[in-house]
């Protein structure tokens, strides 16, 4: 399933470095045997990163360069940039997220660069003058209507109903430490009850008898009731486009949502910044946006871009996500984490 393949990806490691990125060798080899440095553009992506063939050779037509990837495995695409800033190899990167996007930047491994092709109703997702928005998502709480149906329950809708007793127990969240839906979630439940009450919310609802799955496709393809493996639990942390792959027997509660957006940009000391710019470039290209959907299951930042049917259907983004600014995530994420850490572990 595309959905289980590019998904899973998205929901590596948050915290733990993890492997460094390597270039594959085949990406490697295509990178030797047919183009010098000035000619290829080495691009730092995560696991999810999967435009079709001929979106690529599109590029490497239009620009005159040579693509190839470094894959960032475990860690995620700050990690990456950050611990192989003294050695690094790669002129672009794709996939650095909003809430690590400051991680990178105090860090100084970003030169800026905001594409002048970026629509204009996309500028408000801008960082710092330095970074270019290319895909958003929204990750949301699913339920399983059915089973809700079955067992005579109104469906929660919002953060604190889900600590409530009759809900807490049916609820599956995935690792706030080591994944991205799990620690989005986290960020979720602070935006919504506040510095001063999110350890009391986590309290309440681990007591309660939330499940703490350590990976998004392990709490979404095992523990979900509404999934292939028709689990034990009617309530998962998700995404919102997760309901399109079930064609509705599942929703999203939107009032528990919080939006995912990703960046590309230049490399600090690229050996190839006019290529990597040239990359950027290329991702807002109507060819790169209309492939989002189906190819990496993220929303185009271009707005106009056409979605799949379903997606239409039952994969809408909330009106008005949970949020908090990059810059405190960055300043206090590593203490919230701790924080949770210390709730969950203490159950």
């Amino acid at each position: 399933m595309r959905h289980a393949k590019v998904m899973a990806a998205a929901a590596v490691a948050v915290v733990a470095a993890g492997s460094l990125a390597a270039c594959s060798a085949a990406d490697q080899k295509k990178a030797e045997g047919t183009a010098s440095a000035s000619q290829t553009v080495t691009v730092q992506v995560h696991d999810a990163f999967n435009l079709p063939d001929s979106v690529i050779d599109t590029f490497e037509k239009e620009t005159g360069y040579t693509l190839v990837t470094n894959s960032s495995g475990d860690a995620t695409v700050a990690s990456s940039l950050i611990l192989t800033k003294d050695q690094s190899t790669a002129d672009a990167f794709y996939g650095l997220d909003y809430y690590t996007a400051y991680t990178a930047l105090d860090a100084g491994v970003i030169e800026p660069y905001v594409s002048a092709k970026l629509p204009e109703d996309a500028q408000q997702y801008v960082v710092d003058n330095a970074l270019t928005p290319i895909d958003m998502g929204d990750v949301c709480v699913n339920v399983d209507h059915q089973w809700f149906t079955d067992h005579n329950l109104a469906e929660p809708a919002t953060i604190s109903d889900l600590a409530e007793p009759e809900y807490a127990k049916l609820l599956v969240t995935e690792n706030a430490a080591s994944s991205t839906t799990g620690l989005s979630f986290l960020i979720a439940t602070i935006a919504d009850q506040g510095t001063d009450g999110y350890q009391a919310y986590w309290k309440k609802l681990l007591s309660g008898g939330a499940r703490v799955a350590a990976s998004w496709s392990d709490a979404y393809y095992s523990d979900f009731s509404g999934a292939d493996g028709k689990g034990d639990y009617p309530l998962v942390v998700s995404y919102s486009t997760s309901p399109a792959e079930t064609k509705g027997a599942t929703g999203s509660l939107n009032q528990t949502c919080t939006r995912q957006i990703e960046y590309a940009g230049v490399v600090k000391g690229a050996s190839n910044p006019e290529g990597a710019k040239a990359f950027v470039d290329f991702m807002l290209s109507d060819e790169v946006q209309g492939a989002m959907a189906d190819s990496m299951y993220m929303y185009p930042i271009n707005t106009a871009s056409q979605l799949p049917t379903e997606w239409t259907k039952y994969a809408t983004l909330a009106e008005q996500p949970l949020s908090i600014d990059a810059k405190d995530v960055a300043a206090n994420k590593d203490a919230w984490i701790k924080a949770w850490t210390a709730i969950y572990e203490a159950q």
